[in-house]
């Protein structure tokens, strides 16, 4: 029988992955702790469980008539960001993937009429920073694979999306760690103001209070492991757009039990700004 033994909220901001000098020039002379957190995360959280399989869930993978799973043998290649040529060019990813555990979660869909999964093992399929940032702090010997957010899913549908991959886990024999990659609230400054909006102080460059003070209770509730509080609050929080919909930590939950989780999160830096988004790093021990 497998199990999740491990999940996170995890920020794939492009500040994390650009050079010590520029992230600091970006920030007022200072550096990000979203840099450092998601290091101490992954020595005091993630690499001690030796997981088998890490499974990203992807916010800037969006897919609309059917969620999706990567099952390729391996993933290698060159990565250049569409969106930031910039910051995000010529990285090379190789990903060992779990092919066994995505068909696996393919399988929990059929025969039903009321969600669609599928597989891809394209070699052609495009491959997204959400995952790609995450390599460079966190990945170790163990397979990953990436699942897709569904632009056209309900709450309720990324709900029963992570219920059937923590189904498909307990029919394997996997030891896995579910990864939710994005961000909180998520609006831009406008382009002509963003410059002035590049540092990580939430107080001064979160794009309005409100998003701010949203942000801060949906932590404050994680932290506390309310996360019947957090599902019952996402109508309202749409109204700051967070990230993905806030597909890829639904997913999660749903995978941990959904309004039944009790996981409290443990917070790895400071809860930050980037561009006028929310951004934090949270792990949930899970047992």
């Amino acid at each position: 029988m497998g199990y999740i033994v491990g999940a996170a909220l995890v920020s794939h901001v492009p500040t994390i992955v650009l050079p010590e000098a520029v992230r600091r020039r970006l920030n007022d002379g200072s550096d990000i702790s979203l840099h450092s957190g998601l290091h101490r995360l992954a020595e005091e959280k993630l690499r001690p469980l030796q997981a088998d399989t890490v499974i990203v869930v992807d916010s800037h993978w969006f897919t609309t008539v059917e969620h999706v799973v990567t099952s390729h043998d391996c993933r290698i290649g060159t990565f250049t960001s569409g969106e930031l040529p910039r910051g995000m060019r010529q990285v090379p990813y190789d990903i060992p993937g779990d092919p066994e555990l995505a068909i696996s979660i393919a399988a929990q869909a059929k025969n039903r009429d009321d969600t669609w999964i599928t597989t891809c093992d394209d070699p052609h399929l495009p491959i997204q920073y959400a995952t790609v940032n995450l390599l460079p702090f966190l990945q170790g010997e163990e397979a990953w694979l990436s699942v897709s957010v569904c632009q056209t899913a309900t709450v309720e549908d990324f709900l029963l999306f992570g219920e059937l991959i923590g189904q498909a886990i307990a029919e394997t024999d996997r030891r896995v760690v579910v990864l939710a990659s994005g961000g909180l609230s998520h609006r831009f400054w406008p382009l002509r103001e963003l410059r002035h909006h590049e540092a990580s102080d939430p107080s001064k460059h979160l794009v309005s209070d409100d998003a701010r003070r949203a942000d801060e209770q949906v932590l404050a509730w994680m932290h506390s492991g309310d996360h019947s509080a957090i599902l019952d609050f996402v109508s309202e929080y749409q109204r700051h757009a967070p990230e993905g919909s806030f597909g890829h930590f639904l997913t999660m939950i749903g995978a941990l039990g959904g309004a039944a989780c009790v996981a409290r999160g443990t917070q790895f830096g400071a809860y930050e700004a980037a561009a006028g988004t929310g951004q934090a790093h949270v792990w949930f021990d899970v047992s």
